[in-house]
This record gives C-alpha cells, structure tokens and sequence, in this order.
C-alpha cells in the first residue's frame, strides 16, 4: 500500500466517524479557529518561506499576494472557520417525504460525500477553508496544495489536525498530501478506492489535467474568463465603475473579469471614460482595432488568445462589438460558464442577456466580483462550480452533501 493508499484508508475510517458526528464537528471547528489564531507567528514563518521561494521563482506580483499571509489573513481565516462553526448542519435534512399506496413511508435525506479530494494551487487560506466546509459537512478531506505554498500548507494542516483530535475527533479527518510533485497528483486523482469526489481549485491547465486524468467523479471549479458588456444604452460612469471593480479589486481571482465588449453605438463615448479610470491602476489594455482607433496605440493589439486566456493580473481585453447578439456569440465561444454581465438601461435587453448567457452567474448592472458564497448569502464556499451536474455555481455546505433514501415499512413484499 503506498503512502497516499494508507491516507486513504485512514480518511475513510475517519469518514464513517464524521457521519454521525453532530455537534462535535462544530466543536472541531472552533478548536480549529482558536488554533489558527494561537499558532499566526509559526503559520507567517512558514509562510514567509514561500514568499522568498515565490520571489525566486518570479512569480508575478498578482500571485505572490495570493500566496501571502499576515496576522490579519490569519484572523480572517480564523473567523471564516467559525462561521461554518455557526451555520446550521447540512447534514440530516428531510429534502423530501411521501407516503406510497402500499404504505411505504419514503423520505429523502442528506448525508455526507465520504472522503473529498481538493487539489489547488498557490493560495493557503484554501487550506482551512476547504477542510472547514468538508469537516462541517461530515466529510474527510484530503488536501492537495501547490508547490508554491508547501510550507504554509503544511504549517496549517498540522494546527488543524491537532485542534480536531484535541475535540475528540479522528485527525485523519484532514490529511496534506505533501509531495507535491506530478506523481501525487495523478496518484490522487486516480484514488478511486478512497475518494468519493475530486474538487480542483485553480487555473485552466490544474482543472483540465484534472479532467483528463482522474478516475474519481470532478466537480469543476475557479476557470473564471470573465466579461462585461457595455450596451449601447449604458450609462457610462455606472459602467466605469463596475469594470474598475471588477477588473482591479483582485485581479488574481476567478471572478475578476479579463474581457470588456462594447457596443460600437456607444464605444467613443465609453471607451476613453473606461479607460481614464483603469489608467488609475496602470490597467494594461489588449484591444480589436476598433478599441485601438479609439484609444490610440496605447492599447495594444489583441490576439485571439487574448480573449480566451484568463490573465489573473492587471491586464484587460477589449472588443467593440456590433450588437448584443455579437456580444451573445462572442460569449458562447468564450466564456468558461462562471459569471458575466450587461451594463444597460434597456430592460429588454438586459433580459436577453440573462436568458441568453449560459454560466453560473449573470449579472445585469453590477460587478462581477459578488460572485462568491458569502457575497450570495449562502455562507463559506469551497469553489464556484461552472458544470451543471451536481452543483453549478458558489458550493456551500449543502452542496458538499449526497443524498439517500430511507424507506420504512411495515412487511411490505414487492
């Protein structure tokens, strides 16, 4: 049995603990919290070495603040936790119930996945994020970081693994995969005898292998090729503003947008407007040669893959389009189904954008970035899912849950 095997198997007995856990998975969760805070100054030591490993490396600027942690990152990750403590358990809810002719008594209920695999890449605060929403929802979690982040990974999952056994739970409840070469990630997505579920958390080319190689069932999340459509009754500072936020609150995350289109009716007007406020953060601008006849050759000539690539930095694609039909087409073709929006005074158009946008979240007349579990209400979120089966859109706690059916009956035969 290899090393990841017994992870395996240890997750999965841990697994059959959690099932009927109750309230002392909340119990976990809060040692979890009080562990994060009491143990910041080891977790940013740790952390620190993979800031000057990332410095080495050249990562860019947009990744390097994804990869740092400081007191105040540590405290929101510790209260992130205890939120998940406080939300109601996922875990036993009647999601339907009937009675048959025959007098079987059937209800459906939720019940925990099992044992859960997330693979991501450069961001550590997913560490205690996704084991929190896993714990809470009766599952075992095997957590598989990147490189970039090993040594805040590994600080972390110590200080959780402590705090869970200190509550009276099985450690293994949480488990680090810390080889972090290629080899352990195709060995975990191939662990089909241990894992129920496979969740990838980051870019395109993490989510694609993912795809490719697992033989455990995916659930897709984070690909975020983001746009937003200025209509051509749009009012042009409402639309500034929400490209400025969208593009430049944080870049480096999945619900930034990476592509601007604008109506040709309203580009001469909008497009210096746009670009005067994403000059403010020295936005670099990638654009057809409509934009670049508007706005000069300070906008360099977009490629084709400009369009389809997400940057994750402070860089912005721009079409002038002829109609929304021509931004409904430039969509389908490339947009990853994770959230788009229309900036119109239009109420037809603006419901021709929603009904015609295939993804997760569409948006008419706000920014992008509200894309997220909290931001919806709906608490902490392991991802946001752009496929349709199973969930689509912010993954909370209860859709971290299966389902089963439980039948009673009175010596009924068929």
């Amino acid at each position: 049995m290899t090393q990841l095997e017994m992870m395996g198997a240890n997750a999965k007995q841990a697994a059959r603990v959690l099932m009927n856990a109750g309230a002392k998975k909340d119990e976990a969760l809060l040692s979890i919290a009080q562990a994060l805070r009491d143990n910041a100054a080891a977790i940013i030591a740790a952390n620190e070495k993979d800031i000057e490993n990332g410095k080495a490396a050249g990562l860019t600027p947009s990744l390097l603040d994804r990869l740092k942690l400081d007191e105040s990152r540590i405290a929101g990750m510790a209260e992130g936790v205890t939120q998940v403590a406080a939300q109601p358990d996922p875990i036993g809810r009647i999601l339907e119930g009937r009675t048959l002719k025959n007098g079987l008594q059937i209800e459906k209920i939720t019940v925990p996945m099992g044992v859960i695999g997330i693979i991501y890449e450069a961001r550590p605060n997913v560490t205690s994020d996704a084991a929190a929403l896993c714990l809470k929802a009766g599952s075992a979690v095997i957590l598989r970081g990147g490189k970039e982040a090993i040594n805040s990974n590994k600080a972390i999952a110590a200080v959780m693994r402590d705090a869970i056994e200190r509550a009276g739970l099985p450690r293994d409840c949480v488990a680090l995969v810390e080889d972090t070469s290629r080899q352990s990630a195709t060995e975990l997505m191939q662990l089909s005898e241990y894992l129920d579920v496979l969740i990838p958390r980051g870019g395109a080319g993490l989510i694609k292998s993912v795809v490719a190689n697992a033989k455990v069932p995916v659930i897709e999340t984070g690909v975020g090729n983001c746009h937003v459509y200025v209509d051509k009754t749009a009012d042009l500072e409402m639309a500034a503003n929400i490209i400025y936020n969208a593009k430049t609150s944080r870049p480096s995350v999945c619900n930034a947008i990476e592509t601007i289109l604008v109506h040709k009716d309203i580009a001469e007007q909008a497009l210096p407007v746009i670009k005067a406020a994403l000059d403010e953060k020295n936005v670099e601008l990638r654009g057809c040669e409509r934009t670049r006849a508007i706005l000069g050759d300070c906008v360099k000539p977009a490629t084709e893959n400009d369009y389809a690539v997400e940057f994750l930095d402070y860089i912005l694609a721009v079409k002038v389009v002829d109609s929304l039909d021509d931004a409904l087409d430039h969509l389908a073709r490339y947009s990853t189904g994770h959230s788009e929006c229309i900036v119109t005074s239009d109420y037809a158009a603006a419901n021709r954008f929603t009904a015609g946008v295939d993804s997760a979240a569409v948006y008419v007349n706000a920014s992008t970035r509200f894309t997220d579990g909290g931001e919806f209400g709906l608490g902490a979120e392991i991802g946001i899912s752009t496929q349709k089966l199973h969930a689509r859109g912010p993954m909370g706690l209860n859709e971290l849950t299966s389902m089963k059916f439980i039948i009673r009956g009175n010596g009924q035969i068929r």
